[in-house]
């Protein structure tokens, strides 16, 4: 019988890695921003990604009611002994060049690089992206700095954010700036809102302004449509007569190319492609210009290609344009 002492084989060696996860991994140290790294600066800000930029206290109390309120209100003491002595406030948050405060910020560099450079009054490159537009904007509200919000306010309508104008107009409705709203959703107005591609971005805007924007586009339809069924149009009832022999007729090239303009207006609220190709390029609208009355011993030709087109242009301007 084996012995209850017998040797018995030594377990195996952990692996490598295992042995390697147990080692806690070397701490990055944040990396200094040459812009902000003045060493007179009495407060250290660090992004989310360890950038450290070094600024002046005062630049910030002064530029965001946030920072203020951080270096203004009195802290909570930790010492039980001080509360039951009554003291159970320290003094508000004094940074000093000797012993800069040091506070990590939620924000990645690029979005707090562009901010200082704001509040600081130094120059800054062009903003070429919404996510940059967004970011600052989010970042200016927490930290209640309407300076930078200001700025963007100007750069949004300047190329190439002015070539977004769905993304400009939840921008502007986020942000109560009515007058780039209503820019925006005049730019709206050469888009198709119906199409996929935009249904993404309109559903970050908020619901008021969506529906007002979607009511814009859907009044241009229905309020061409309207137009085109009254005077001095033929209207649509089925009784119509020829303007020179007044027999009866039918205004079928008419009302083929009213269908088309209606239909045109509905995927492209702004009607520009009507006035500039669609009535002199359509079938619809060809068939319209070449109509004549039916009655041989009169052949008029039933619609005056100027003057028409004169009067579907009226009737397109005179279309809200804005929400």
């Amino acid at each position: 019988m084996a012995s209850a002492t017998e040797d018995r084989p030594a377990a195996p060696p952990a692996p490598a890695d295992e042995i390697a996860t147990s080692v806690p991994p070397p701490r990055i140290e944040p990396t200094r921003h040459s812009a902000f790294d003045s060493p007179e600066a009495d407060v250290v800000l660090v992004s989310r990604d360890l950038v450290r930029f070094r600024m002046h206290s005062f630049t910030l109390k002064t530029t965001s009611g946030w920072f203020c309120s951080l270096f203004t209100l009195p802290r909570p003491s930790p010492s039980s002994t001080a509360e039951a002595e009554g003291r159970d406030r320290r003094p508000a948050l004094t940074p000093s060049i000797a012993d800069p405060e040091t506070i990590h910020l939620d924000e990645d560099s690029s979005t707090l690089e562009l901010l200082f450079y704001m509040i600081s009054g130094l120059p800054i490159q062009p903003l070429m992206s919404f996510d940059t537009v967004d970011a600052l904007l989010f970042a200016s509200e927490k930290y209640d700095m309407p300076g930078p919000t200001s700025l963007v306010r100007i750069a949004v309508l300047t190329p190439p954010l002015a070539d977004q104008p769905l993304r400009l107009y939840a921008a502007a409705s986020r942000c109560g700036w009515t007058e780039e709203a209503k820019v925006a959703s005049q730019r709206t107005l050469a888009m198709d809102l119906w199409q996929d591609e935009h249904w993404e971005m309109l559903a970050k805007v908020d619901v008021r302004f969506a529906l007002a924007l979607l009511k814009l586009h859907r009044s241009r339809r229905e309020g061409l449509r309207k137009k085109l069924d009254e005077h001095p149009f033929v209207n649509a009832t089925p009784l119509s007569y020829c303007s020179r022999c007044r027999r009866q007729t039918d205004h079928y090239a008419w009302r083929e190319l009213k269908h088309r303009i209606v239909a045109e207006v509905d995927t492209r609220p702004l009607g520009d492609t009507i006035l500039d190709v669609g009535l002199t390029e359509w079938p619809e609208a060809k068939a319209c210009w070449e109509a004549k009355c039916p009655y041989t011993d009169c052949a008029i030709l039933q619609y005056d290609k100027t003057e028409t087109m004169r009067l579907i242009k009226e009737c397109i301007d005179e279309l809200p344009k804005t929400t």
